[in-house]
């Protein structure tokens, strides 16, 4: 199924960025429903309470309006997260809002939160109720907003009953002034809100937070010590970055927006090692950004992330990269190792080593 998908994919990459993305998602609700393949033990993760088939997951903004998450499972993804979502409608930002970088095997988008709102999410995931697999709801705040904190706090409230996990995304670059609630007294305050929101409706619920691979290290330290302070059961490292590397070569490289894929690999995996010494294993950590292959899977995975997600990988590899990925994975495990030994092992010397220079 996932080769006539590539196949499809090969033709999707002939029309607009935004309307092919439009075409994968209609093609995938056409699949016959099937559910989650069966993978082996060897790759089965244990995080944040919950027991995830393999690590692959599919990552937020893929099926923002939770249309195919059943699907993307059944492709062979270990997880599927959801959004992110908003609470009320909002068109997002206008058109082109998302860019190929072909030559960088890259992708810039500024879609600001595009998003149907809670309702006709939530009514799908409640349709979906009894079916096995890990769907994860990542929520957001509407661009307008005059309480961003409320606003995920509403979407706890509105997804309390359907989600495996929450993500709460601070760190979008495309909604202005949103990454400003990765400032510590600010992310103190949304924590403190979500997590008592979610005690009193979802307890047991994990709750992720999702930042940006732009933070300088000092500002790092003050977001992690405010997760682990407020007991938040993850981190997603990263989203988007608005740097630039001087090795781009697409003629979109001045687009504005956050740049995804290959170029994002350096520095996010970077800060995801960064992350992982600073959390000393108080909650699991999950990889993104710049997975193409199994050998970036795995770097992941050895720089701290016991969970990894894919998006713009796939538009340059198609499907059958998750298959992939977990192949080279269970070639590593051969020799008897378990994942969870891997997992952080290379971190201590990524950071020893020089800084990614944009």
């Amino acid at each position: 199924m996932s080769a006539l998908l590539d196949l499809a994919l090969l033709f999707a990459r002939l029309v607009d960025p935004e309307r092919a993305h439009g075409m994968a998602l209609k093609a995938l609700a056409c699949l016959p429903a099937r559910p989650p393949t069966a993978d082996d033990a060897r790759l089965g993760v244990t995080a944040f309470g919950l027991r995830f088939p393999n690590p692959v997951g599919i990552a937020a903004g893929f099926d923002k309006e939770a249309e195919v998450p059943d699907a993307l499972l059944a492709l062979g993804f270990g997880f599927s997260e959801v959004g992110t979502i908003t609470p009320r409608p909002q068109p997002g930002n206008a058109r082109p809002r998302n860019f190929r970088l072909t030559e960088d095997r890259a992708v810039i988008n500024r879609y600001g939160f595009n998003s149907g709102g809670h309702g006709p999410a939530l009514a799908r995931l409640k349709a979906r109720a009894g079916r096995p697999g890990i769907v994860g709801v990542n929520v957001g705040a509407n661009k307008d907003s005059i309480d961003r904190a409320g606003d995920y706090v509403a979407g706890i409230r509105a997804f309390a009953g359907v989600a495996s996990y929450f993500t709460a995304n601070v760190s979008s670059p495309n909604t202005p002034g949103l990454r400003d609630l990765q400032e510590e007294k600010a992310l103190d305050d949304l924590l403190a809100r979500v997590i008592e929101a979610r005690d009193a409706t979802a307890p047991g619920i994990p709750l992720l937070l999702k930042i940006a691979p732009d933070l300088a290290l000092p500002h790092l330290d003050a977001v992690v010590l405010v997760a682990r302070r407020r007991r938040v059961d993850g981190m997603i490292v990263s989203n988007t970055t608005l740097a630039r590397p001087a090795s781009l070569r697409s003629v979109h490289r001045g687009e504005t927006g956050g740049l995804s894929g290959r170029p994002l690999f350096p520095l996010s995996t970077r800060m995801l090692a960064e992350t992982y010494l600073r959390v000393e294993r108080q909650f699991p950590l999950v990889g993104v950004g710049g997975i193409d292959s199994p050998q970036t899977a795995l770097a992941k995975i050895t720089a701290g992330a016991s969970l990894i997600q894919l998006y713009s990988g796939l538009v340059y590899e198609g499907m059958g990269l998750v298959s992939r990925i977990k192949a080279g994975l269970l070639a590593r495990l051969s020799d008897g190792t378990p994942l969870d030994a891997l997992v952080g092992s290379e971190a201590a010397r990524l950071v020893a080593s020089p800084f990614p220079t944009a």
